[in-house]
This record gives structure tokens, sequence and C-alpha cells, in this order.
């Protein structure tokens, strides 16, 4: 049976075969070019983008309801509207805080008076007894200068609140006792108006992926120790500290976005 003409086999032409073939080589080669190129560019604009990152958002259904150095409760979720800044400390062992608290009462100082900044102070090991609980932390405020309405001194019952600093502050390390002293993140949490965790971008001077920075003073203090310089003739300590205000003045200058 003879097939008709339309279902007759095309003749195969090698030049025009090795032509099509080279072409759509050529268009992978260029497409390839093209987004290399757009991943190049794409890098050197985050490498001078310095906003603040974006770690995490603290919602309502996940906040924490606090005792106050004033023996009232409130919730963190209150301070939605504000910038906020926020670290552990123990009472049995409260020289482990001592640089971000330090921290903490140069804030209160340089922005008293700013209703749109707050600060808290999340004590780990409260007492049992809520009464009791209530008098430590009036005596560690009246002590340290912690004073309401900016400076909340706050406390939970222990596992919820150590659950809460672990999964919502993004803490390095779950609160914890060892041989026989408790063991904490004392970092400095930055807080901005919608409640995200922010923390600070520094780009690289040499290039590339800029470096997030966590307000970690202890670890500062130890990259001080060691010899390590920051490049602008401040130490690392003071160098973070600078930058956790600078990272504070922007966010205070957002727009927040509450979506």
């Amino acid at each position: 049976m003879t097939l008709p003409s339309y279902l007759q086999p095309a003749e195969r032409d090698p030049k025009r075969l090795r032509r099509t073939a080279w072409i759509l080589v050529a268009i992978m080669v260029v497409g390839g070019i093209l987004v290399l190129k757009a991943y190049e560019n794409r890098a050197i604009d985050r490498a001078d983008d310095t906003r603040p990152s974006v770690v995490h958002r603290i919602r309502k259904e996940r906040d924490l309801r606090v005792l106050r150095q004033d023996g009232s409760t409130a919730d963190l979720f209150d301070l939605r509207g504000k910038v906020w800044v926020v670290h552990a400390l123990s009472l049995r062992d409260s020289d482990a805080a001592r640089r971000s608290l330090a921290v903490m009462q140069r804030l209160a100082a340089s922005h008293a008076g700013n209703e749109g900044f707050h600060l808290v102070t999340l004590v780990i090991d409260p007492p049992v007894d809520p009464a009791g609980a209530a008098g430590r932390l009036r005596g560690l405020a009246e002590a340290q200068g912690m004073w309401l309405p900016q400076w909340w001194v706050a406390t939970n019952e222990a596992a919820t609140l150590h659950k809460f600093i672990k999964s919502e502050l993004k803490s390095s390390r779950h609160p914890h006792e060892e041989d026989g002293r408790w063991v904490y993140d004392t970092s400095v949490m930055l807080i901005d108006r919608a409640g995200h965790l922010r923390r600070a971008v520094v780009p690289q001077k040499r290039g590339g992926p800029p470096y997030v920075a966590v307000f970690d003073f202890d670890q500062a203090a130890e990259w001080d120790a060691r010899g390590v310089k920051t490049g602008t003739g401040l130490s690392n300590e003071t160098q973070l500290e600078v930058l956790l205000s600078d990272t504070i003045d922007i966010l205070l200058a957002e727009t927040p976005d509450f979506q």
C-alpha cells in the first residue's frame, strides 16, 4: 500500500539540523548569561541594602501576658505600634546580663520621653508566689532605675516564659539551669512597630552578602578580648551599640506595616 504524500517520511537535511542545534545552543548560552547577570545585579543591590533584617513576627495568638513591677498584668502585644527592645535577666545570676543591662540603661536615658520607644526586661527565674514575684520585680526596678511606663520589668510562669523567649524571640539558647546557675541568651532583641523581630544589616566592604548582626554584647566583648578589629576605630562592643542605636532610629522613622 502506498502512503499518502503527506505521510511520507521527511528528508533529513544535516545542514539544517546542525544550524537549528547551534541556534538552540546560542539561545541557552545567552539565556544563562542573562540569568547570571540578573543574579549579579541583585547581589550588588543587596550588598548596599542596610534596611534592618526581618527575622520573625510575634503575632497576637502567640502573645505573652506578663506580671510587671507595679503588680499589674499586661500583654506584650500592647506594645504594638511601638519600637521596643527586650532582654532576659536572672534574679539569681543577674551579672550574666550586666552588659546588655548597661546598654538598656543607656537606651532608656537617650530615649527618655519618647513615647514610641519602650524597653522590656524579662525575668527568667521568678519566685513561685505571685506576690513575692511582684516584690522582687519592684526591688530590681528600683535598684536599676527601670521606671514605668517606659521600661517594663516583667515575668511569667517559668516554662511559659522560657518557651516564648526561645520560639518567639529566637534566642540562641533555651533558658535553663546548669551546675546550679542559670544559662540564658543575654542578647538585646529589637522589635519594630508591627511586631517584627529585626536585626541590623551591615554591608561588606569587599562585596558579597551583607552581615546580619545579632545584638549580642557578650560575643562582642569576646571578640574584643581576642583582638578582633572592627575597622572603625571603635571596640566591637561600642560599635555594636552604635549599630543598635542606628537601627532603632531607622525603625522609629519607618511607617509600620501591620499586614
